[in-house]
């Protein structure tokens, strides 16, 4: 196949969409296909360093001039050509080869959600509403979908405007390998790296400091698990440097001695560290997917999670440790973050022999995130739109 790949430009700061990008050009290429990609350059966007411009700077070069380029460029490439969109937030191309062959992958909606209301946790500017208007009415004049989850399918059939005549779900494959480490040896080998005495275990969390990744929910249920089994057992928390909001959290806290922010933990770690974990606490409100959640669960570590998609999705039938989303409202939190920890309680309980049998579950679940299998169910649909 001739593939042109559409991928956001190098000068957006981000990480999961090149990762992305790149395993659909590395694990295509080795079969024998040929991907070109095409990204909008730093034109306007180098014309001056004022953080305040830059960002529309770079709209110019992304909406105005790209686009430019893509319409003359176009007419050289064969009707046989498969137009891929790594991210569909690159909507705002898809009316350039929308009567060509196509096909749009989608992670979260989360940033559309969010625009139109649907989470108060993460109310959006007037500006950003506009922005994720204008990517909703390009991704919809697009009629072929690959979503990375069901709970994304739902949501694209929710907000996209027109006829979608493809929609498939290809779950990505972890971006590198996990597996079980022994519990002991894992622990020891954090502790001599963080300094933190963790030999009865730890609570673990991973994840950045977007509002849904609900890192203060961590706390709480942190804070409510000591109240009723105050052994001293750690929490980590792995990922940036926490926010004001969040510092004030931790220094209001009884215990926050053995609460631990991990901000330089290389990723040769993470394997190690979700397999010496207690468990892995990840009450999120929303997600895209869930990669910690596969990720530990690949690890041999327990997971506590939201019971809502995409998480219990993820999870699969891997365990019963599953909780309530955390409530908007300040007041309930309290009482949820009780209930949520009692998972807790009932992992620390848990007899070896009765812990096997969820890792074991955890294990034949996570079986379903391959990259080999995710590349052959892409593969598979791309061929399929080529022959429509």
């Amino acid at each position: 196949m001739k593939i042109i790949l559409f991928v956001h430009p190098t000068f957006l700061i981000s990480q999961s969409m090149p990762r992305y990008a790149n395993l659909l050009i590395n694990e295509l290429e080795k079969r024998g296909h040929e991907i070109e990609v095409w990204q909008p350059k730093a034109r306007f966007y180098n014309l001056l360093n004022v953080p305040t411009l830059k960002k529309w700077l770079g709209y110019i070069d992304q909406f105005i001039v790209f686009p430019l380029e893509v319409k003359l460029k176009l007419k050289k490439y064969p009707s046989e050509t498969l137009f891929v969109f790594a991210d569909q937030a690159l909507g705002p191309w898809v009316p350039l080869i929308k009567n060509r062959p196509h096909v749009i992958h989608c992670h979260d909606f989360l940033a559309l959600k969010s625009a139109l209301g649907k989470v108060p946790e993460n109310p959006t500017s007037f500006s950003g509403k506009i922005y994720q208007n204008f990517i909703r009415k390009g991704f919809s004049k697009g009629k072929y979908f690959i979503s990375i989850s069901h709970k994304t399918k739902v949501d694209l059939h929710e907000f996209h405007f027109g006829e979608i005549l493809s929609s498939d779900v290809c779950y990505n494959g972890l971006n590198r390998e996990f597996k079980k480490i022994e519990s002991f040896k894992a622990r020891k080998e954090i502790e001599n790296r963080l300094k933190i005495n963790l030999s009865s275990g730890y609570i673990l969390h991973l994840g950045g400091n977007q509002y849904y990744k609900n890192r203060k929910g961590v706390i709480e249920i942190y804070e409510a698990f000591r109240k009723r089994n105050n052994d001293g057992i750690p929490l980590l928390l792995i990922g940036p440097k926490p926010t004001d909001k969040l510092n004030n959290l931790y220094n209001k806290s009884k215990y926050k001695e053995d609460i631990h922010f991990i901000t330089d933990l290389q990723d040769e770690y993470i394997n190690t560290a979700y397999s010496g974990a207690t468990c892995l606490l990840f009450p999120s409100l929303d997600e895209g997917f869930g990669w910690p959640i596969a990720e530990a669960m690949a690890s041999g570590c327990l997971v506590v999670t939201t019971d809502e998609a995409p998480m219990n999705e993820v999870v699969g039938k891997a365990n019963n440790f599953l909780i309530s989303r955390m409530p908007f409202n300040e007041k309930l939190v309290s009482d949820w973050a009780y209930r949520a920890s009692e998972k807790l309680v009932e992992i620390k309980g848990l007899s070896d022999n009765e812990k096997e049998i969820y890792l074991n579950t955890g294990f034949e679940s996570v079986k379903r995130f391959n990259t080999i299998v995710a590349i052959n169910n892409i593969e598979k649909v791309y061929k399929s739109i080529l022959k429509k």
